[in-house]
């Protein structure tokens, strides 16, 4: 049985480049598809986005006052009480470093617990937060629990502490 190992793209499907401003006898020149005059027919005549065409944009014209949360704001990775009830072992500790063992958990972001489902096993949980519900059904079970609060960073701050600098007398004791 003879096969065609001649693989190829069906006739019309790879086009050639457009030639553009080589003459009125090419059906492309003159103004080369650009239309006539004003700014975007010159050569780098860009915009840019939100551009009105000299009028203030939009985006200037409004008023832009007031604070934004955003930069400040805490994002928790959560995990069901259901979903550790079946992969952990009695007497195990469930904390950042075991949940991404155990792929329940991908990032690094702090932990929160939820109650979601049943719990029954004693386990020592080394989290950032637990809801109150799930806090109640771990201590049922005989559960511990140690949390481990984020480190809290404002924007701007420095791992160091700053340290004071002794003043200099000025060479006269």
């Amino acid at each position: 049985m003879a096969h065609d190992f001649n693989l190829h793209a069906p006739v019309g499907a790879n086009k050639g480049k457009k030639v553009l401003g080589r003459g009125q006898g090419t059906g492309r020149g003159t103004t080369a598809g650009k239309g006539n005059k004003g700014q975007k027919a010159r050569s780098g005549g860009k915009t840019y986005v939100g551009f009105e065409g000299g009028q203030m944009p939009l985006y200037r014209r409004l008023a832009h006052r007031g604070f934004s949360n955003y930069p400040f704001k805490k994002e928790w990775q959560t995990v069901n009480l259901y979903e550790i009830e079946t992969r952990y072992e009695a007497g195990e500790t469930v904390e950042l470093a075991t949940l991404r063992k155990k792929k329940i958990l991908k990032g690094s972001a702090p932990v929160k617990i939820l109650a979601m489902g049943e719990f029954t096993k004693k386990l020592i949980f080394k989290v950032a937060a637990v809801s109150a519900s799930a806090k109640e059904k771990i201590e049922k079970a005989g559960g511990e629990i140690t949390l481990n609060p984020p480190l809290q960073r404002t924007r701007g701050s420095k791992a160091q502490p700053k340290i004071k600098k002794e003043k200099k007398t000025g060479g006269k004791e």
